[in-house]
């Protein structure tokens, strides 16, 4: 087994000079740049198992570099900065483009070791993760006593084998939490497939289930992991009498092959109320909610909205290589106090819209709100929030800032017109959007 390739970077002679013998001595392979441009070729020549970047270099500094390996998506190594006048805010910086660890000049020998071990056996994991079929699944965020009861209650049943049923409102992330149980399950290397319960009318229901000797449908392709039905209140009603004829018989039979026996867990994901509301037939529902998990919407568990914001930026920037941009928190205060009708999917698009559209790297209150008056129609209520459960002084506050912040855009950011628009004195006017945070100066700049 090869040992391990090492690339220094650092303008420094001495420091380059001691960090080889170093790691040589411990049966490291090391090569050595003293700026950007000879650590590129270096890295042109043999891909590096590890990088020790220098943050302060003549030409290019460290960051920057790293900045340009992460944003090119070539970052498939560990990165351990070094320096000897670094901060906080560099360090945070480094973290966010992809180093793995920071060591600070003059170097301790016992540390730089210790570093460099770690951050090797890190790249080796990410190597492992990055090859493995099915990527590790993140369990659903949030501290909040909500989503940690309900985590628990996804842990204890995952190893069963029963029917469950996740019931909540849309965009709640009713599958992330069926692929959370499948992960956690016996079944879990073993196929999750998800079937669009809408895609199944009519003509094709049977086609699609049962599939062929020659085309396998979702039973086939769900054998030994997990069937997930997202939307049985789409569910037609063919394709829930071929759906229960087989659950009742425990098998099927593809076009033009043998009869098979079932051999999946059935998950499926439903509206609140389907029970009830004759939507779904009583004796296939039999079969569905053996067991049934509540997902609650997302206003039901507010106070973690502000970690699901970090979340998503965080996700967003990697995947979908974003600007990165931070939530202020006032913005932050005034998300965890907006209804989400919407739930997880609304959040994830709100933090994406804003991602796109740029600007400062915190978002402030100003941009929040004109966000939010931008997302609303006009067959949509002013404020889309639950008021009564909120006490009287903020209730009213929130109603305020809405109501006039959508009229004084109508008013194209003029007081004076929002003044009659309102009915209201217009030094009065003044103080209440000044009190309510509402800046008609930007709107009119704009």
């Amino acid at each position: 087994m090869s040992s391990p390739r090492i690339l220094v970077v650092d303008d420094e002679a001495d420091i380059r000079g001691l960090v080889k013998d170093i790691l040589a001595d411990e049966g490291y392979e090391v090569s050595v740049a003293a700026d950007a441009a000879q650590a590129r070729a270096a890295r042109a020549k043999a891909e590096p198992d590890l990088v020790l970047l220098d943050i302060w270099m003549p030409d290019t500094d460290g960051i920057t570099l790293l900045k340009e390996w992460s944003e090119a998506g070539s970052l498939r190594f560990p990165v351990v900065m070094m320096s000897g006048h670094g901060t906080v805010e560099t360090a945070v910086e480094a973290t966010r483009l992809g180093a793995v660890d920071f060591v600070e000049k003059p170097l301790s020998i016992a540390k730089l070791l210790r570093t460099v071990e770690h951050a090797l056996e890190s790249g080796r994991r990410q190597r492992q993760q990055q090859r493995s079929l099915v990527p590790p699944l993140v369990a659903p965020v949030g501290k909040s006593r909500v989503m940690q009861q309900l985590r628990d209650h996804v842990q204890q049943i995952a190893p069963h084998s029963a029917s469950v049923m996740l019931v909540g409102e849309a965009g709640t992330g009713r599958e992330a939490f069926a692929r959370y149980m499948h992960s956690l399950s016996p079944r879990a290397g073993q196929p999750f497939v998800s079937v669009t319960c809408a895609s199944l009318d009519d003509d094709n229901a049977a086609a699609r289930l049962r599939g062929s000797s020659h085309q396998p449908g979702y039973y086939a392709q769900a054998d030994g992991g997990t069937l997930f039905l997202n939307g049985l209140d789409d569910l037609s009603p063919v394709a829930q009498r071929v759906l229960l004829a087989d659950l009742e018989e425990g098998s099927w039979t593809p076009e033009g092959g043998p009869r098979r026996p079932l051999s999946f867990r059935l998950m499926s994901a439903a509206i609140k109320g389907v029970e009830t509301r004759d939507i779904v037939r009583r004796d296939l529902l039999a079969h569905l909610d053996v067991v049934v998990v509540r997902v609650p919407p997302l206003r039901d568990y507010a106070e973690d909205v502000p970690e699901l914001l970090r979340y998503y930026v965080d996700r967003l920037v990697d995947e979908e290589r974003l600007p990165f941009r931070r939530f202020s928190v006032a913005a932050q205060n005034r998300l965890r106090n907006y209804p989400w009708p919407g739930n997880m999917r609304e959040l994830r698009n709100f933090v994406q819209r804003l991602l796109i559209a740029g600007g400062g790297e915190e978002i402030g209150l100003e941009e929040i709100e004109r966000e939010i008056a931008v997302q609303q129609t006009a067959d949509e209520p002013l404020v889309k929030q639950d008021l009564l459960a909120l006490p009287l002084r903020e209730a009213r506050e929130q109603f305020e800032r809405a109501y006039l912040l959508q009229q004084l855009m109508l008013c194209n950011g003029k007081v004076g017109l929002l003044a009659k628009r309102v009915g209201m004195e217009r030094t009065h006017l003044y103080r209440k959007l000044r009190s309510l945070g509402v800046d008609f100066r930007q709107i009119t700049d704009e």
